[in-house]
């Protein structure tokens, strides 16, 4: 068994080569509009499962589904030699295509929201609500002064009534600088 950042990495290396055999080497017309978008492989380092996305020929006609995954099975011999002679395991996967929902998942989503915040009577007035408590439930305003000195940050050297502040420089005077000072 390998490790799951060995398996992380090839699956990321497979994900290169396949979409690189694609894009340039393989001629099919069918796998015109195919983006590889992710792999994943088994602990083994056995079974490769790469997803793809496809895009139609122009923004209003509808993606060919089932000729890209035709086309992937068809060069799926070609793309296992490639991916064996590109990552130099000792074993060479085998590769599994599948289709990417993710960004229809997205787009079901990005139609879902506004719907909800228009229906919903608490997301209606979350743009006029104001968090509850004090503005800055940090600030101390029992303390002596609580400004620094004037040149750094500023720490307090005792407690009590004659508490000082010293200054807390960030890098101090080296004396190697020959800039004037301001």
């Amino acid at each position: 068994m390998a490790d799951a950042a060995r398996a992380r990495r090839l699956a990321k290396r497979i994900a290169a080569i396949v979409a690189s055999a694609i894009e340039y080497e393989i001629k099919d017309p069918g796998l015109a509009g195919v983006t590889i978008t992710d792999a994943k492989v088994t602990a083994d380092l056995h079974d490769a499962t790469v997803y793809y996305t496809v895009m139609g020929r122009t923004l209003h006609d509808e993606p060919n589904c089932a000729g890209a995954a035709a086309a992937l099975e068809r060069a799926k011999g070609v793309l296992r030699t490639k991916v064996g002679a590109g990552t130099g395991v000792r074993f060479t996967p085998t590769l599994t295509f599948t289709l990417d929902t993710i960004s229809d998942s997205v787009h079901r989503m990005d139609e879902f929201w506004p719907n909800v915040r228009t229906r919903m009577p608490i997301w209606r007035g979350s743009r006029v609500a104001k968090p509850a408590g004090e503005a800055d439930p940090y600030r101390d305003n029992g303390s002596v002064a609580q400004s620094p000195a004037p040149g750094g940050l500023g720490i307090r050297t005792s407690d009590g009534p004659e508490a000082v502040e010293a200054p807390l420089t960030c890098g101090g005077d080296t004396g190697d600088d020959d800039r004037p000072k301001e």
